[in-house]
């Protein structure tokens, strides 16, 4: 099954993904994004940290060049905890790296220092609405 996304933009789940990647999953006829805050490993599974951003976009050109410009991006959810199977449940590509600031992990913080904290198995789709 065809992504949608560019062969040349087409990264595969086998790749080691870093703290700080931002992502491009395709929705319907469009693009969003996702920021990797953190991957960890408790009670024996893999957690990932994201945060997910409202902006939409028409191709992944246009993800690339608000990222290269440096562009502010409205934050939809500035902390989701998933399990392996939600993460990889939304096909993503890494678009590009870039250093993670107090700011940006402010979600991530919160949650970890909740004592009732959770880990959803709902798809980023499903948390962002889309279907």
């Amino acid at each position: 099954m065809r992504s949608g996304i560019p062969p040349n933009k087409l990264k595969f789940m086998s790749q080691d993904y870093t703290p700080g990647d931002y992502l491009v999953f395709q929705i319907e006829s469009g693009f969003g994004l996702l920021r990797l805050l953190d991957i960890e490993t408790l009670d024996g599974k893999r957690v990932w940290h994201v945060a997910a951003y409202r902006d939409m976009f028409l191709d992944v050109d246009m993800a690339d060049s608000v990222l290269s410009a440096g562009s502010d991006l409205t934050v939809s959810h500035d902390h989701l905890a998933l399990t392996t199977r939600a993460f990889e449940s939304t096909q993503t590509a890494r678009m590009s790296n870039a250093p993670l600031s107090e700011s940006d992990l402010q979600g991530l913080r919160a949650w970890q220092k909740d004592p009732d904290r959770s880990v959803s198995d709902r798809s980023v789709r499903l948390h962002l609405g889309i279907r």
